[in-house]
């Protein structure tokens, strides 16, 4: 009969152990950048494809819009399209309350939409 110590037990659990996420996505790195989950680091590297083909002007990672003293939004990305127009865009797998709101005040504030993906 095998024994362990307490120590030998406790590695052997937390090596079992993977803490999941809030909304089960995997943080994902690329290029140097930490992206809150694969859907959203696919779609950076689709933007890179894009730009590379000149398909687009360019785009930005997670610009800060100030929506009111003390409250902030981060969009994934805007993309700068080729007609002059700009696309502000969020990668979604779970829609919180406090997006939602958000949301609406960036859209009337901003007279922008936001594009979910």
């Amino acid at each position: 009969m095998e024994h362990w110590s307490i120590e030998d037990y406790k590695n052997f659990t937390n090596s079992k152990i993977k803490k999941k996420s809030k909304y089960r996505a995997n943080k994902v790195s690329v290029d140097g950048h930490t992206f809150d989950s694969q859907k959203e680091a696919d779609f950076y590297c689709e933007l890179k494809i894009k730009l590379q083909a000149k398909e687009i002007n360019g785009f930005c990672l997670q610009p800060i819009f100030i929506l009111a003293p003390g409250l902030k939004y981060k969009p994934d990305f805007i993309i700068f399209n080729k007609d002059g127009s700009t696309e502000v865009i969020d990668v979604k797998g779970f829609k919180t309350k406090e997006y939602i709101a958000k949301k609406k005040v960036f859209e009337d504030k901003f007279n922008l939409k936001i594009i979910e993906i």
